[in-house]
Parts: C-alpha cells; structure tokens; sequence
C-alpha cells in the first residue's frame, strides 16, 4: 500500500507499509470494542476459577467487553471481583444435576456446559466475537452453530481424562466415549494456550491426535491489588505461636493434604519441647458442603489429626475469603503446598508475592515456580522430606526472609499480571485478524 504524502515544497513521496503490518494494527485499534465472553463450569473459588476471573480483569483492562457464563454461581462463595457489576455474570442450567446418584459427574458436567453454551448461542441475545472457555471443550462444537462462526481460545488447565480413575471395565467403557469427545472437541479451537510447560507436555502425551497443534503457555498471574487489603484473624488462628505453618487448598484425595498433618507431627519429634509448643499448622482450603468429597475429607483429616493427638496443634478453616487468605500469607512462616503433579498451582505464586517461603512437591508446575533452596524447597512427597525442610525455618530465622525477599522479585518478573494481560491480549488480536 502506497500512502502520498505532501512535504512544505510540495515535492510529494510515497511511504510503503507492510498490508499485514496495517491489519495488525487495525485490529489491536479495534480490540478496544472486542467482546469476549467466557464459558466456565462452577464459578467457585478454586485455581481454574481464580484465572478465569483474571483473565477477565485482565482483557477487560484492555478495552474489551467481557461477560462470563457458567453453570453455576454463589454470590456467597466466589471472587469478590465477581461481585463487580462491571463484570457481569450470567448463570443458566443450574437446574441441570451435577451426578446421578453421585456417579456420572463428567458426563453430567459435560451437558451442563452444553447446555450454557446453547442457550448463548440461540437464546442469550449476546454479540460476541471470541469465546474463551476451560476446562470443558464438548461446549466448543455448539459456538460454531451461531450465524456468523465465533473464533475459540480453549484454556487447558489439564486433561480432563487424566483426572479420574479407572478401577472398573464399567469405569473404563464409561469414560472411553467422553474421552475421545474431549480429544476431538479441544482440537475444534480456533487457539490453545496451556498452563505450565509441564500441562503442555502432558497435553501432547495425552492427545495423540493433536501432537502437531501448537499449544503455547500462558502461565496463572495474580492481582497485586488483591493482596493490599488484610482481614484481621482475631479467632481464627492461635496467636503468639513463633512458626505456622500454611497450608492452602481445596479439600480434595487428590491434594494430598494428609501430608501436611503428617510432616508437622514428624517436625514435632525432631524438636525440643519448648519449641514444639511455637509450631502450628492451618489447613486452609476452599470447601463445598454440595461436593460431597470435599465434606468426606474433611472429616477424615480432622480424624487424622485426632488419631495423631495434633487438635491443639492444628486449626482448621474452610473456604477463607480473599482477605483471610492473604493476611495468612502474610503471618505464616512458609506455606505447605501437598499435590503432587500439581498442573500449575497458584498457592506457591500467591504466597511468595507476600514473601512467604513455599515448601512444595518436586514435580508439575512447582518445578517452574519455585526455584528450589531460593524461594523455597522442593520436595519428595513424604513426611521426612517435608519436615526436613520445614526443620530449617525453625533452626534459622533468617531464613524466612531471604528466601521471601527472592520469591517476591521472582513474581514480579515472571509471573506479573501486566505480562499476563498483555500476552492473553495479543491472543485475542491474533484471533480476530
């Protein structure tokens, strides 16, 4: 493309500009006006949720008109930026089960998503121009039913099949047909991002069939701005106690939460008994009196923490508001982070923003957060290991402190939201092009 220009003596001159270049830049112009609405199953309060949210905050930061749909919402147990008008939150098919007699959750899931994705398309009255949805892709051949075909940015969090067990032919005859749905249904996105370098390898393993789509890595950011208000914890924890220690997740088998009770009670043996009585543990976690997992293992870790004889040493909260769980960052020694294979884990990023030493798992997305004897320690999963490293902020106090300050400076650098917002943004141009 040839533009004139006219200079004071009227000698005219050509400027050459690259077509794609200048189509480029349309679109970054016209992004401002994208809408981009999200599809998620639960809008609870878990990792999946929390980047959803970001995400959200995020494009919205950029000029782009954001809604989230999902099947289901709690103004009582979300994200308080959820609460925010300026992000609306639409919630249909609530009506719909979660299981069936307390089996079939993923072909129950599946539905659900189906379904709000259906009634976006034919009954919403919404315009929108990019779709970003996670963790369910069965939703995605649905959006390519609107009139006019609507690009699909799919986040994956994990494989879903990946998730469950299979200890039944039944199990297994069951699962094999959602499975090759997820498969062909995640291959339907227009763009698909990834959590950590870890899911993304995992991705390839996983679905053979898309080993040649490219799938880039976005990596979980936080808002600094959520971690500026404290909520006292008058009540809530022991006070006066010289070491606590933190341990942040959902009440779920699959996060390994009995670990944390078992380290503290093998620290405890390693300790004089003046000092034992400055050791405390939180277990922290989000919790969901429908999920009936969530209510089973907490009973079974607060009769674990009776049978080891820890109830003076152990306080347990369920789904702590933001506020509660940022000023619990900030007073505890280190924070205990329990899954193994973790896909990503937020927990880790959130806690050393406030300077608080991580004690995690050798292995998934830890392995990319933490950086082992400077923000913090990685792991076996076993009591000895972790209490070994936890030994260390009792013997040297120093040592909260330095790793704190390095873990603090390693967020900012790899993990900022501004990075975050910027590289999802660009993203979304790319989509719209």
């Amino acid at each position: 493309i040839i533009f004139p220009f006219c200079s004071s003596d009227n000698m005219g001159f050509g400027m050459y500009i690259n077509y794609s270049s200048l189509c480029s830049w349309i679109c970054v112009c016209c992004c401002r006006m994208v809408r981009v609405v999200f599809l998620h199953p639960d809008l609870g309060i878990g990792g999946a949720e929390r980047l959803v949210v970001d995400a959200a905050m995020a494009l919205r930061s950029r000029g782009c008109s954001v809604q989230i749909w999902t099947a289901h919402y709690n103004p009582q147990h979300c994200f308080s930026e959820t609460l925010d008008p300026d992000l609306p939150v639409v919630c249909v098919g609530d009506w719909l089960p979660t299981s069936v007699f307390g089996y079939f959750h993923a072909l129950c899931a599946y539905l659900r998503m189906i379904y709000v994705a259906l009634y976006l398309v034919f009954l919403g009255g919404v315009e929108f121009d990019v779709v970003f949805c996670d963790q369910v892709s069965a939703c995605i051949p649905v959006l390519r039913l609107s009139r006019q075909r609507k690009k699909v940015l799919f986040y994956c969090h994990f494989p879903d099949q990946l998730l469950t067990q299979r200890c039944s032919a039944m199990k297994r005859l069951y699962r094999a047909p959602i499975d090759w749905l997820e498969e062909r249904t995640t291959g339907m996105a227009d763009c698909i991002v990834v959590n950590s370098r870890f899911t993304a390898g995992v991705f390839k393993r996983t679905f053979r069939s898309l080993a040649g789509v490219r799938t880039d890595v976005l990596y979980p950011s936080l808002n600094p701005a959520a971690f500026e208000e404290l909520e006292e914890l008058d009540g809530l924890v022991p006070e006066n106690k010289r070491w606590l220690f933190l341990s942040v997740n959902r009440y779920e088998r699959k996060k390994n939460l009995p670990l944390a009770v078992q380290a503290l009670q093998t620290l405890r043996e390693c300790l004089a008994p003046e000092q034992r009585r400055d050791v405390h543990l939180v277990m922290a976690g989000g919790y969901d009196e429908r999920v009936r997992e969530n209510v089973e293992h907490f009973a079974e870790l607060k009769a674990l923490v009776s049978s080891l004889g820890l109830e003076d040493c152990v306080t347990f909260l369920r789904s702590p508001s933001d506020r509660q769980k940022v000023s619990l960052l900030h007073h505890s020694t280190c924070v205990l982070y329990t899954p193994s294979n973790e896909h990503f884990g937020i927990v880790p990023v959130e806690a050393m923003y406030v300077r608080c030493p991580v004690i995690a798992v050798n292995s998934g997305g830890p392995l990319e957060s933490i950086v082992d004897r400077e923000t913090g320690f990685l792991c076996e999963p076993t009591a000895e290991s972790f209490a070994e490293a936890m030994e260390k902020f009792v013997k040297d106090p120093r040592l909260q402190q330095e790793m704190g300050e390095a873990g603090r400076q390693r967020v900012i650098k790899k993990f900022s939201s501004d990075a975050f917002a910027e590289q999802l943004y660009r993203y979304i141009v790319r989509l719209i092009e």
